[in-house]
């Protein structure tokens, strides 16, 4: 039984070498096609048509310095908003009151509609001995 056991390792190993030969064979082949057609492999330069290599784009140090003294000059704009968002924020959002008359009128139109409904339902405004009596029971 061992012995059947270590012929199908050495059966497995050796189509796992047999495979991995015809994968890079494949891998080969295809990677010529690629470079047939102009496909770039991963992290290499477009090749130009006539075989040289695309010329390096060369920033001065005076332009370095222009971009990072912009860059420092944008996260200083964004980190003074926050400071002043975090003083400010606080006292600029106070609370919303609701008027007198504001509070008027919603509770005027909270009945109205109310009475509407009783009327097409066709019941009556519970008093308050009756929700006394409902709660009791509810109990």
């Amino acid at each position: 039984m061992a012995r059947h056991a270590r012929t199908d390792q050495d059966l497995l190993a050796m189509a796992l070498v047999g495979y991995e030969a015809q994968k890079a064979k494949i891998n080969a082949a295809i990677a010529e096609i690629q470079a047939q057609l102009g496909h770039r492999g991963p992290g290499r330069p477009r090749v130009a048509a006539d075989g040289a290599a695309p010329a390096k784009r060369v920033m001065s140090a005076a332009a370095r310095r222009r971009i990072a003294a912009a860059q420092r000059k944008r996260w200083a704009a964004v980190r003074k908003g926050q400071a002043q968002g975090k003083s400010a924020g606080k006292a600029a959002r106070k609370k919303r009151k609701l008027s007198a008359a504001g509070r008027k009128a919603i509770i005027e139109a909270t009945r109205k509609r109310w009475a509407a409904y009783r009327k097409v339902s066709g019941k009556k405004k519970p008093t308050a001995k009756a929700r006394k009596a409902a709660v009791a029971a509810a109990s």
